[in-house]
């Protein structure tokens, strides 16, 4: 590893030379593909594309647009590069040079080697990745139609009467969504000057939520977690709105006391109209005493035992004159302000806790756990989503999932349904999650009318499939047969700090047949993924790089080196190694 100066202007490092004028850099380095930068959802080998290294909130078909980006890529050659800076960059990956735009200020750090050191010290700069709970290793569900206690209980009812293994239950519409801390119907008497309500000043008899602490309990006394979703905002209410009187006063302190971000001249700056919660004021989390008042507002929902929280949105920085607490603007705040807002949330819920997030910046290894982003129910969709985690493990995050068959539009085909949960069998994090009923964004596109709900029973019931149930809860349960192996591998990730969902040119980077495979992938270092990504598709042609491989399901073996057919009894190709069998 070497760390460039912007004083340098040419260098000649490894196999690569490299030419700086200005904020114009120009590297020239024979390479066929180049991986890395965070979440991208277009292509995992980036060759011959322009990419903006800038946070983004993009509802579903992403293309080149992203919510997690780094500034860090690799290639196949054994170079590597990161440009230490949260500002937006530009890449130009050409067909014999690379050209980067970046802050005439902003240093580089070059890597040679393999991919796995070269990820390695990569993400060694931002210091060792954090090891989630086990619990994070099993079945995670959601649905945006879950808006009352009673919808809980009777999700549990169900979870039990048809058997269906979960860890986590993930609840967005639990809230008031104005202070985004307060059970939404709860009586209580606001308070002002940044004072924290406890969970005894509210009156919860007559409300969606009648008992949160008991619900809670009785969360974990059936084996479950729960998180809550949030928004980093002081949220701006629309005039059809019922006005929330503790949000009015939460706002008030927050410009007082410039505990948001703001503007040159000291006032409040708020989110642009055109992007997700309009004319809101954002928390600034450089500064202490915003931490301490958003967390203390926060801090009786862990007192009742809520095990962590949904960190959506962060993409929320619009405007390059936007002043933090910490003395930097909105030109590093448009993709750092993920990262300040994650990590104060992970800091809060400790090492007991989860936080599952959207969006990110470089580093994100150190705050776990991560989806996604947004899909519609729609084919491209998975082969989209796919290319995203791979792109994530080769930036070097960890724990990554996505929502199975997409969270929004109309319900999936059973055929969808049924191949992306086999692929989310065989990813870090395996969950399925729903729009409300009807749709999120009904003036965008519809929803399914009735109850949208993507779990097993109501797609079953849905498309009146008899028996669809019973194939789905094969899987949940492999996934959970898999825990061991999943659970032993996270920790192995964190300690060498290796990806755990591999794209293959990870580990074979010199085999001119998986240059451009975005469609395999390791978990781990002992299975070999294949998902079925056409429609209606029961096999598909599979490469197996060097090694001797065997079928996961009926242990045929085969060779490596080679494409074969494979898939077999509707299950998706999957190949072990290393004499590796399923603890029973």
């Amino acid at each position: 590893m070497k760390r460039l100066s912007y004083a340098t202007k040419e260098i000649s490092f490894e196999n690569a030379e490299l030419y700086r004028e200005g904020n114009h850099l120009t590297i020239h380095v024979p390479y066929n593909g180049v991986y890395g930068m965070g979440e991208k959802y277009d292509s995992l080998n980036q060759k011959g594309k322009t990419v903006i290294n800038q946070v983004r909130e993009k509802f579903c078909f992403q293309g080149d647009k992203t919510y997690c980006t780094t500034p860090f890529f690799w290639t196949d050659t054994g170079f590597g590069l990161y440009v230490d800076t949260c500002e937006v960059t530009k890449f130009d990956f050409g067909e014999k040079s690379i050209e980067i735009t970046l802050p005439e200020t902003a240093e580089v750090v070059l890597f040679s080697g393999t991919p796995e050191e070269i990820v390695r010290e990569y993400m060694s700069l931002f210091g060792p990745a954090v090891l989630p709970p086990e619990w994070t290793m099993g079945i995670w569900i959601s649905a945006n139609r879950w808006n009352t206690q009673k919808d809980v209980d009777e999700l549990l009812a169900k979870l039990k009467k048809y058997d269906f293994p979960a860890s986590i239950i993930v609840l967005e519409a639990w809230s008031d969504e104005a202070t985004f801390y307060i059970w939404n119907g709860a009586k209580y008497e606001p308070v002002s000057n940044g004072q924290a309500l406890k969970y005894e000043d509210f009156d919860f008899s007559g409300t969606p939520w009648p008992d949160p602490a008991k619900m809670v309990q009785d969360i974990h006394d059936a084996g479950l977690k729960l998180l809550l979703w949030q928004v980093p905002v002081y949220k701006k209410q629309g005039d059809d709105e019922v006005q929330n009187a503790q949000n009015d006063l939460d706002r008030e302190d927050a410009a007082t006391r410039k505990l948001c971000v703001t503007m040159p001249d000291g006032t409040p700056y708020t989110i642009p109209k055109g992007n997700w919660f309009p004319d809101s004021m954002v928390p600034d989390f450089t500064n202490p005493e915003t931490v301490k008042s958003w967390f203390g507002k926060r801090q009786y929902l862990l007192d009742i035992g809520v095990d962590g929280f949904k960190t959506d949105g962060g993409e929320f920085i619009h405007h390059p004159d936007a002043q933090f607490h910490n003395g930097t603007t909105g030109k590093e705040g448009v993709n750092r302000y993920s990262r300040d807002y994650t990590e104060s949330y992970r800091n809060f819920v400790g090492s007991n806790g989860v936080i599952f997030s959207r969006a990110g910046f470089s580093g994100q290894h150190t705050v776990p756990c991560h989806w996604g982003g947004d899909q519609q129910s729609q084919n491209a969709e998975l082969a989209s989503v796919l290319k995203a985690g791979l792109s994530a493990a080769a930036s070097g995050m960890i724990f990554w999932g996505f929502d199975l068959a997409g969270f929004a539009g109309p319900l999936p085909s059973l055929d969808l349904y049924r191949r992306a949960t086999q692929m989310a069998c065989f990813c870090p994090i395996m969950q399925w999650h729903s729009e409300p009923d009807g749709g999120q964004f009904r003036e965008l596109m519809p929803g399914a009318e009735g109850n949208n709900e993507r779990s097993p029973w109501n797609m079953e019931d849905s498309y009146a499939a008899p028996g669809f149930m019973d194939e789905m809860r094969y899987w949940h349960k492999l996934h959970e047969q898999l825990r061991p192996y999943l659970w032993k591998t996270v920790q192995e990730c964190v300690r060498d700090s290796k990806p755990f969902m591999r794209p293959l040119v990870y580990e074979w980077p010199n085999d001119v047949n998986i240059v451009n495979c975005q469609d395999e992938y390791l978990l781990g270092d002992d299975l070999l993924i294949a998902p079925l990504l056409e429609e209606n598709a029961t096999s598909r042609e599979v490469y197996l790089p060097d090694g001797v491989w065997f079928d996961f399901f009926d242990g045929s073996e085969y060779a490596g080196n080679q494409t074969i057919t494979a898939g077999k009894d509707g299950k998706l190709p999957v190949f072990t190694r290393n004499g590796f069998e399923l603890e029973k």
